[in-house]
């Protein structure tokens, strides 16, 4: 099998599995809850360790692919996270539980920049849009299907078969890493950056871990803004630092590259919106239009659908219409169909509404392949760990940052709500707003030259950079 197709669907088990996994315990918290004797609200932690074990370690994956190797790293990480997965079903108590996610994040925080910092190492840069083409699809895949298997296993099996089921997927993707993911490793590292991992990494665990949690009463009101306050504090120390020190953990200098600036900021734009909808789209369907979570799970599951279509297309509208283009006019279709969800009703037709979210998930998918394979149309060999680092905390932060402001326009318009009800009316400003916030995006795409990655696109010959 051709590198293009065989090395991103080797990572696709990692991305699948971990993806599944993050939505999986959102439909089963509840029953999780009961069976370990604890309130709903406590199971939270258990979501924000797992997300703060990602934040800390996600900066330091760079440089530790570049120091141990890709296949030593990538391997290990799908280990650490199966095993985390085998605690979690083997968990008596919150503690258990708790400790066994952060395992599950520490595997997390390797497995996803690795894995795509595999990827482009060794795939051609022509086949770079093919190979993401495939990659995208477990990215999408698993937040749709985890909510209808999630709610099916905790309702007819148990939930601990939730995280049990990573472990055959887990066993598959260590077997094949270890025979087939090549060994690329760095001969001149720099020494690790201390001061940097640590400014970064409490700076955005207490910045995602903020922004998470705002506005679900986990904690504390005062505390939550402190958070994130301090996130932000600690932030802007790690940036001046990063621009004084040579080596840092996340170069900030990489922003210098117009396609990969492109990607970055104008991902985290979209990523709002994209974040924002698993979020948004059970709870409307569920508690505005009176859907069970299996049901709701299966209507969204269409868009799939859309996703897998898309695989076959990616490269031939990026070859014919260029990056520039297909951003800012497949970034508003996207937006469009985002926006379009806030105009759905009870009395939506359920032929309408699955044809709206094919169709959506189509451009949505379209959207991260190009994006995700801009980000390292002109980067140098040596600068490709770095850039996956980077790219993988923005992402985080656009993630997490969709669901807040989700919830506060939420919140917001509930306060206006008769009886202050989550019913029907509350979910379209929501939508509308984290739709115009995305569609942003394609101001920042308007600045990119008409040639920018041409090379991925197969529209100019490829010229290799210099190592």
């Amino acid at each position: 099998m051709r590198p293009f197709i065989l090395t991103p669907l080797i990572v696709a088990f990692a991305l699948f599995m971990e993806n599944l996994d993050s939505t999986i315990i959102a439909t089963s918290l509840p029953a999780i809850a009961a069976d370990l004797d604890q309130d709903p609200i406590a199971l939270k932690l258990a979501m924000t360790s797992y997300l703060l074990a990602q934040a800390i370690l996600i900066p330091a994956s760079g440089w530790v692919a570049d120091r141990f190797g890709t296949k030593k790293v990538f391997s290990a990480a799908i280990v650490v996270f199966t095993l985390g997965s085998i605690l979690c079903g083997l968990s008596s108590t919150l503690s258990q539980f708790v400790g066994a996610r952060i395992i599950q994040g520490c595997g997390a925080a390797m497995m996803t920049p690795v894995g795509r910092l595999t990827l482009f190492r060794s795939v051609e840069r022509r086949e770079i849009v093919r190979a993401m083409a495939y990659l995208t699809i477990p990215a999408l895949v698993g937040p749709i299907l985890g909510p209808p298997l999630g709610g099916f296993i905790s309702t007819y099996f148990h939930w601990r078969w939730n995280f049990w089921i990573n472990v055959p997927v887990g066993v598959a993707g260590a077997i094949l890493a270890t025979l087939y993911i090549p060994d690329i490793r760095d001969e001149n590292v720099a020494a690790f950056d201390s001061k940097g991992f640590l400014l970064s990494g409490l700076g955005l665990s207490s910045l995602i871990f903020g922004l998470t949690v705002i506005g679900r009463g986990s904690i504390p009101r005062d505390l939550n803004l402190g958070l994130i306050a301090s996130g932000a504090i600690l932030v802007a120390l790690y940036i001046r630092h990063a621009l004084t020190f040579a080596k840092p953990i996340l170069d900030l200098r990489l922003l210098r590259i117009r396609t990969f600036w492109a990607s970055v900021a104008g991902g985290f734009l979209f990523r709002i919106g994209v974040g924002a909808t698993p979020f948004l789209l059970p709870l409307m369907l569920q508690l505005g239009f009176g859907m069970t979570p299996f049901q709701s799970g299966l209507t969204t599951f269409v868009a799939t659908a859309g996703a897998l279509v898309m695989k076959a297309t990616a490269a031939w509208v990026l070859g014919r219409f260029g990056f520039k283009t297909s951003l800012i006019f497949n970034g508003l279709l996207s937006c469009a169909f985002l926006a379009l969800n806030g105009w759905f009703t009870p009395a939506t037709p359920q032929a309408l509404l699955l044809i709206a979210l094919f169709v959506g998930g189509f451009f949505r998918s379209l959207q991260f392949t190009a994006l995700n394979a801009l980000a390292y149309a002109d980067m140098e060999s040596a600068d490709l760990s770095k850039a996956t680092s980077f790219s993988a905390v923005v992402q985080q932060l656009a993630l997490s940052s969709g669901v807040a402001v989700a919830a506060a326009a939420v919140e917001t318009a509930r306060r206006f709500s008769p009886g202050g009800e989550l019913s029907s009316g509350v979910f379209p400003p929501a939508f509308f707003v984290v739709a115009a916030i995305s569609a942003a995006s394609t101001l920042i795409f308007l600045g990119l030259p008409d040639d920018a990655g041409a090379t991925l696109a197969g529209r100019a010959p490829i010229v290799d950079k210099p190592e």
